[in-house]
């Protein structure tokens, strides 16, 4: 089935996911929306949020007709997710949520970092993740509020000081990083606009750390429940047939979309 894969964020931060999209579902057509006349997410309340996400919902549906959608951004996966699943059951709906299981088990000093933004840590979704994995691991939180917003910044500036500043101030607020007993030696990246920031975190936290994102495991269970549903785009089609169009990404942006095409030309790999 040729419709394409609907995925958005807030703005450019989704970007990580499609990334990994693409580059699991090649032959998938993908329509991408970066509702950044609202960004960020992480720091507007719930009800906004859950607003916001069924209006984005209904465009992609009515106006692209995506058979699947991807919410790739850690906020409104755990503020919208639950609600878009009880309205609409015939659709598939996936989210993103902090690696704090795989973190657990990766983990050998049991001290793991989580950077997410305010509303997503203080979410009851995550809450819940937390308590689920009670056990001798501790999490260290730290809300990095303005860090999205700084990544977005970049890509309409080309200026990626504060980003480095931020991701400074937050690594230090969080303690040690490293293999040594009380330290930090895995760091969970909970938004999805993180890992842009990658190299600034590695600078930061070191080379022994290990930094998990969401994008290939996200990627995989897509693939996995499209080709269960029988749902994966059909390659073979007759020449110059229109239905039969594989690996078109389509962009699309509330707000500025020159800083939404910067930032795909930075980030996604050659179409």
């Amino acid at each position: 089935m040729n419709a394409p894969i609907g995925v958005f964020d807030s703005g450019v931060g989704g970007l990580s996911i499609l990334q990994a999209l693409q580059r699991e579902l090649p032959n998938e057509n993908f329509v991408y929306m970066a509702d950044s006349a609202h960004a960020p997410y992480g720091e507007r309340d719930a009800a906004f949020v859950l607003s916001r996400s069924q209006t984005l919902w209904q465009t992609l549906r009515d106006e692209h007709h995506v058979k699947a959608l991807v919410i790739a951004c850690n906020t409104a996966t755990a503020l919208a997710i639950q609600q878009l699943r009880t309205v609409h059951p015939e659709v598939d709906f996936f989210g993103v949520e902090p690696a704090v299981k795989p973190a657990a088990g990766l983990s050998r000093t049991q001290r793991v970092g989580v950077m997410a933004t305010p509303a997503t840590l203080g979410s009851d979704k995550f809450l819940q993740l937390l308590q689920s994995l009670e056990g001798n691991t501790e999490f260290v939180l730290q809300g990095c509020e303005g860090l999205a917003d700084a990544i977005e910044q970049q890509c309409q500036e080309g200026d990626d000081a504060a980003v480095r500043a931020l991701c400074e101030k937050y690594v230090q607020a969080m303690g040690g990083f490293g293999n040594q007993p009380g330290e930090i030696d895995t760091l969970v990246l909970g938004c999805t606009h993180y890992p842009f920031a990658l190299p600034h975190l590695r600078e930061f936290v070191g080379d022994k750390v290990t930094i998990l994102e969401t994008g290939l495991p996200v990627a995989r269970q897509v693939k996995k429940v499209l080709a269960e549903r029988g749902l994966l785009a059909v390659v073979n089609m007759p020449a110059g047939s229109s239905s039969g169009e594989v690996g078109k990404l389509t962009l699309l942006a509330t707000g500025d979309a020159q800083s939404l095409h910067r930032a795909a030309q930075m980030w996604l790999p050659p179409i």
